[in-house]
């Protein structure tokens, strides 16, 4: 009669799942079922309830059922990284026999300190510096090649580049006085005063322009490049010589060849043209003297230089010659040359005498 005393009215129980008190009591304990205010995600759950995620919030448990939860932390630690060390290869010892860092062999006697200033041109040189000839500077479409090697910033020393580029533009000034020569003498030819001055002036530029760039410039340059004592005994003897030729046309003979103080004083006169003439080669005379007030002067300097140095002597002069003069290729072909046609002429003259 149980049946019988339910409310009709009311929600049926019959066969109803939720009337179950233990599955009230689940439903009633689930979160979803509580107000959002009352929710809290973070709050620990029981570990009768759904299966719990593991993530960051929630890690693993190692260690066993006993070990506690606890999210892992690095510690910090005190001791730094020990810095690795590379194996460097073996730094050459510094050579002070030849002041350079980097030169292979050792010497065992010390040197001056001049000595050592002029060691250390080779060290300077770039190592892939190609020596080409660059002088005279002629253009690629020129039919002449350049046919020496020089530049003064990489193959002298820099306590001897300045006056090596004084010499040079010595010889460059020298050059432009023998051109105004030659005009001069044209000048005098103009007004009547022969020709030997014109015609002499155009040898002498032809000439002193080269075999003095050959002669002293260039035994000059090799002297101050490769400590050269041969060079530099070339040098005085060609270049004294010089001087005196010069101060001699600065004297300017009458029929010497050169526009020089005589030679302008007896242009003037009491006409213009004699005085503007006179004035023209007085200039040049002037040229001329300081051409040789400059040679003079370089050659004091250079000497002075010679003898500061402790490297450079007669006997190694001696020595330089024996070994790159005489051991030439071309001299000794011409020499051998030179002898066999003396000997072949020597035996001719024997084959022609006649027999008694």
């Amino acid at each position: 009669m149980s049946g019988f005393d339910e409310n009709p009215f009311g929600e049926p129980n019959i066969n109803d799942p939720f009337s179950d008190p233990a599955i009230r009591r689940a439903v009633s304990s689930n979160p979803t079922n509580r107000g959002l205010e009352d929710y809290n995600p973070f709050a620990e759950q029981s570990s009768q309830g759904t299966a719990q995620v593991r993530g960051a919030s929630n890690p693993p448990i190692y260690g066993g059922l006993g070990a506690t939860q606890q999210p892992a932390t690095l510690q910090p630690s005190n001791q730094e990284p020990q810095a690795t060390n590379y194996a460097r290869p073996p730094q050459p010892k510094p050579n002070v026999g030849l002041g350079s860092p980097l030169s292979p062999t050792a010497d065992v006697n010390p040197r001056s300190e001049p000595e050592l200033k002029t060691r250390t041109e080779d060290e300077m040189r770039p190592p892939y510096y190609s020596q080409t000839n660059n002088w005279p500077p002629l253009p690629d479409k020129c039919c002449f090649q350049p046919c020496f090697q020089q530049d003064i910033d990489m193959e002298i020393h820099i306590n001897f580049q300045k006056v090596v580029r004084q010499l040079y533009h010595l010889w460059i000034f020298h050059s432009c006085v023998l051109i105004l020569n030659v005009i001069g003498g044209f000048i005098l030819l103009l007004c009547n005063k022969g020709f030997s001055t014109f015609g002499l002036g155009i040898l002498y530029l032809l000439l002193f322009t080269p075999f003095s760039f050959l002669c002293w410039f260039r035994p000059s340059y090799k002297a101050f490049k490769n400590d050269s004592s041969f060079n530099f005994i070339v040098f005085f003897f060609v270049f004294f010589f010089q001087l005196i030729v010069t101060a001699i046309q600065a004297i300017g003979i009458p029929g010497s060849g050169t526009c020089g103080i005589i030679v302008a004083i007896r242009m003037f006169d009491n006409t213009a043209k004699g005085t503007f003439v006179g004035f023209l080669l007085l200039l040049i005379a002037i040229c001329f003297v300081l051409t040789a007030c400059g040679e003079l002067l370089l050659l004091t300097k250079v000497h002075r230089i010679y003898r500061s140095l402790n490297v450079v002597s007669v006997s190694k002069a001696q020595q330089e010659f024996a070994t790159t003069f005489l051991r030439n290729e071309h001299l000794q072909r011409a020499a051998g040359n030179l002898a066999s046609s003396a000997v072949r002429a020597q035996m001719a003259n024997t084959a022609n005498q006649p027999r008694y």
